[in-house]
């Protein structure tokens, strides 16, 4: 039976469309409306607030906790001090992705790990001979996210925290309505925006201080629908959709390394020996056999060929999540993993995995896609990632 979250008697009071979801165990809200328009349109031109308290969450502490950690992922875990995050996959010891999320510390040898899927199995399994205590606290702590360029405004009203002055991947403690919470400045959506970590006991409270705050500043509910066009926008990748963690994979052509997803930048390889070091160093010399990227497919010959039919245009402002083959030539050379239409940028997008001689920004390949119940090439053209990057994403107030 699925579990829900802390916030969901404020969330089930708000659905219109009884349009629900699993995530991990728990049961979220899609759209809150028949449709996620308004709710997407805030993310770009308010802000939302999200539930998404069923995200897994570790508690990590003892005098090892840093040196498991960096044993643990791919990322430099000394690189932050208190009140600080980082994002970081991690790996099996063929360097293939199990899970990502993020490493807040909290304290001196105290840090909290996220992650989208049930880990403690194999943290425990690392933490053997150290001196390390593990702990989920995953139903003790509610999160939320309010996302969008109005965000920090709506905060600054509602606590006394230096929220002009955080940086992108910091947080500060302070209090909404009485509540301790702990406001990060991180988010899935590629902008302005925070997460919100509070007592699960308490969350309600927090929850509506901030909606009737909120209301000035045209807060919006939002579900996964808005979030997927969103993340998608940031070119930020989703386990199950744009990868298969290694320990659901059926064969190793399934599986990813961090390197294949482009997440080379998110690899220390300085810091000493981590799981899935070595299978990565030898994948670094030797080069990938696939590389990931963001595709712009050709809509505009999309649109004409709907047109000729007289039919209207079905940009998918809803996004897809399908293994789609990509072409060179009639050859098949990748495979696209997510796509929607972006009201914000005007563009058909795609994240698409190709093999690295059709990786470079400027190349085309083929898509096929349905016109009137028949598959039909279009071009799509490699681009940099992410395709939407605003500067307030990490802006600071006051600095220009």
């Amino acid at each position: 039976m699925l579990k829900t979250t802390p916030l969901h008697s404020r969330t089930s009071a708000l659905m219109q469309a009884n349009q629900w979801r699993r995530w991990a165990g728990y049961c979220v809200a899609s759209s809150y409306e028949m449709t996620h328009d308004r709710e997407y349109y805030a993310i770009r031109n308010a802000c939302v607030l999200l539930d998404v308290s069923p995200l897994c969450k570790y508690s990590i502490k003892g005098a090892d906790a840093l040196k498991f950690l960096n044993r643990l992922v791919t990322r430099d875990v000394s690189k932050i001090s208190v009140g600080g995050m980082l994002y970081t996959p991690w790996c099996d010891s063929r360097g293939k992705i199990l899970d990502d999320g993020t490493i807040a510390q909290l304290g001196e040898n105290e840090y909290r790990l996220t992650s989208a899927e049930p880990n403690m199995r194999w943290l425990q399994d690392n933490a053997v001979g150290m001196q390390v205590e593990i702990f989920d606290v995953s139903d003790k702590i509610a999160s939320m996210s309010l996302q969008g360029p109005r965000s920090r405004e709506l905060l600054m009203t509602l606590c006394n925290a230096p929220l002009g002055g955080v940086k992108y991947y910091e947080f500060v403690n302070t209090k909404i309505a009485g509540v301790d919470v702990m406001i990060s400045r991180t988010g899935y959506t590629g902008d302005l925006g925070f997460e919100l970590w509070v007592d699960a006991a308490k969350a309600e409270k927090v929850w509506d201080a901030v909606v009737e705050a909120g209301k000035a500043f045209a807060l919006q509910p939002a579900g996964i629908w808005a979030l997927d066009v969103a993340r998608i926008e940031a070119g930020l990748i989703m386990l199950d959709i744009d990868y298969t963690p290694a320990n659901k994979a059926m064969t190793d052509g399934q599986t990813s390394t961090p390197i294949e997803l482009g997440l080379n930048w998110a690899i220390s390889w300085k810091k000493g020996n981590f799981v899935g070091r070595k299978a990565l160093l030898a994948e670094k010399e030797n080069g990938s056999t696939i590389q990931f990227v963001g595709l712009e497919i050709d809509h505009k010959e999309f649109e004409r060929q709907h047109h000729e039919l007289g039919l209207t245009v079905p940009y998918p402002f809803m996004a897809w999540r399908a293994v789609i083959p990509l072409y060179v030539d009639g050859s098949q050379v990748g495979y696209a993993t997510s796509g929607v239409w972006s009201p914000t940028l005007k563009k058909y997008l795609a994240f698409g995995h190709v093999q690295p001689k059709y990786a470079q920004p400027g190349s085309v390949v083929t898509i096929d896609l349905t016109v009137d119940r028949y598959r039909r090439p279009f071009n799509a053209k490699v681009t940099k990632l992410p395709f939407f990057n605003p500067p307030r994403k990490k802006d600071i107030l006051g600095e220009k």
